[in-house]
């Protein structure tokens, strides 16, 4: 069996929190190892409504902390990551039926005010008769409320976390499952399982738990327990033609007092969800159902003229949240906070176990996280992320617009929308993406939609890509703008061309086992 060698802190889960985490740790001097069982994001870091929010709606339930959180870290994170995050509008258009007119301005004014917002416009008030904003919409509705929350590329916000954890010495292994992890007085013995089967251990002073709805899994595999439980909410979202004009997104009243967002996704495409479904099953199991489908439509029908149908729908996807279980009956109720579990066991070697938690406050959860494994390593440096940008976020954050146009000069050569896409997925790494390329040949042959060789090869290179659902559905969103026969031919070319080139391998390098192109030091 390899051997990984000593770290100070293990992190099970290659979601945001696992990768909030591990970037935090590393850049505090701790040596750092996170590991994946499947790719980065692969649950639901991937599957969400692609917001970075205060949650407007958790105002309802009196959870003025976390909101005031949430609405503290939009700002950092949209001047952490302006390539993958930006501002968006919401027209809340008003329903009587659900909520009084003076309730949501009170709460918008909350929602304003709370967390001393300073990049964002504020609310205001919409007269649908006479903005733009209302053409789409029935004419039962004149009045709407707009306000400011943020967008962002879910499943690469981890991806840039994993990257920067490298980047300060720590390490990251994907499709590596562990397989059982022991005390050994002050240290974890870990056992660890790769894709293909080979078995590898490490030790570290700390283990993390932060898997998501397989907490308790792991908790099961270091032999631990845990008062706390999780609860698995079942979100699910479609993916319809564009049918209205302008860049902002919608939210929407249900009868059942539920919201729903109608958001701009891929320029011309519509992101609609998400579904609150209790789910009991195997969260590597979950997809949408019918009736789900049948609810999204029905409220949107309900506030749009022309709503989409079923025959609209173009894509669907669903992932299982894994909230801190409070035991409220209402799965929309469930609180969006996270708890920590620390077990100590009479002093021996920690485990921490993240429950809850949410892709807004992953960065504050991952510096809590910290602050509670503080006494186990008194040297360990001080927070650092509220003001570190991510890679490829290191330019103005309130003006993407002059990084674009910039990028543009440089590269005169790139097709526009190649270049708007290469800009918002890598910030400033895009000129390592086309370093040496000086017209398009040098990209490569195209696959289909924007993808080109050149980009596959880097994401393979530099961002665990390992499989072409890697490339075209966490990585980027070409999915959705190839033909299935484009597909079908790039999974052929990857497997043959791409695959074998990072197949997994373990190899001894100085009495110390690498996992050959697994892992990004």
């Amino acid at each position: 069996m390899a051997d990984l060698g000593d770290f100070d802190i293990i992190v099970v889960g290659g979601g945001v929190n696992g990768a909030g985490i591990a970037r935090d740790a590393a850049g505090r001097g701790l040596s750092t190892l996170l590991v994946e069982k499947d790719d980065l994001a692969h649950g639901a870091s991937s599957r969400s409504s692609k917001l970075v929010h205060g949650g407007l709606r958790y105002l309802e339930y009196y959870e003025f902390r976390l909101v005031r959180e949430a609405l503290i870290e939009r700002e950092v994170l949209l001047k952490a990551a302006p390539h993958i995050i930006w501002p968006m509008r919401f027209v809340l258009p008003h329903s009587s039926e659900q909520r009084p007119a003076w309730l949501i301005r009170m709460g918008l004014f909350l929602y304003d005010h709370l967390g001393g917002r300073k990049l964002l416009p504020p609310t205001r008030t919409i007269d649908l008769r006479e903005e733009p904003e209302g053409a789409p919409l029935k004419k039962d509705y004149v009045l709407a409320f707009e306000y400011s929350d943020c967008w962002v590329d879910d499943a690469r916000l981890v991806v840039l976390n994993a990257l920067d954890a490298c980047r300060r010495g720590g390490r990251v292994l994907t499709r590596t499952a562990l397989a059982s992890a022991r005390r050994s007085g002050e240290r974890w013995n870990v056992s660890l399982k790769l894709e293909a089967g080979e078995e590898c251990s490490a030790r570290g002073r700390a283990l993390v738990n932060a898997a998501g709805p397989w907490v308790e899994d792991v908790l099961r595999a270091a032999g631990a327990n845990s008062v706390n439980r999780v609860r698995l909410v079942k979100g699910s979202h479609i993916i319809t033609p564009k049918f209205w004009k302008g860049d902002q997104a919608y939210l929407l009243q249900n009868a059942d007092r539920r919201v729903i967002f109608v958001s701009p996704y891929e320029s011309d495409l519509a992101l609609i969800g998400t579904t609150d479904v209790s789910f009991s099953r195997g969260p590597e199991h979950v997809e949408i159902e019918d009736e789900e489908i049948d609810y999204l439509l029905g409220v949107t029908s309900r506030y749009f003229a022309k709503g989409p149908t079923r025959a609209d729908v173009i894509g669907a996807f669903s992932g299982v949240r894994p909230l801190f279980d409070d035991e409220t009956d209402n799965a929309s109720a469930v609180t969006r906070d996270y708890v920590f579990d620390l077990d100590t066991s009479a002093g021996a070697a920690p485990l921490l176990s993240v429950f809850g938690g949410k892709i807004t406050t992953h960065r504050r959860l991952a510096e809590q996280a910290l602050k509670r494994l503080a006494s186990f390593f008194p040297s360990m440096k001080p927070a650092w992320t509220e003001t570190a940008p991510l890679p490829g976020g290191d330019f103005d954050a309130s003006n993407f617009g002059a990084f674009l146009r910039t990028a543009r000069l440089r590269f005169p050569w790139l097709p526009e929308e190649v270049a708007t896409g290469y800009a918002r997925r890598y910030g400033t790494r895009m000129h390592n993406l086309l370093a040496g390329a000086n017209s398009v040949e040098d990209l490569g042959p195209r696959f289909g939609g924007s993808l080109f060789e050149r980009e596959v090869r880097f994401l393979a290179a530099e961002e665990w890509a390992e499989t072409a659902e890697d490339v075209l559905e966490r990585r980027t969103k070409y999915y959705l703008h190839m033909s299935a026969p484009e597909r079908a031919e790039f999974e052929a070319w990857f497997a043959a061309q791409i695959r074998a080139e990072i197949a997994p391998a373990v190899v001894a390098q100085s009495g110390e086992a690498v996992l050959a192109r697994r892992n990004r030091d």
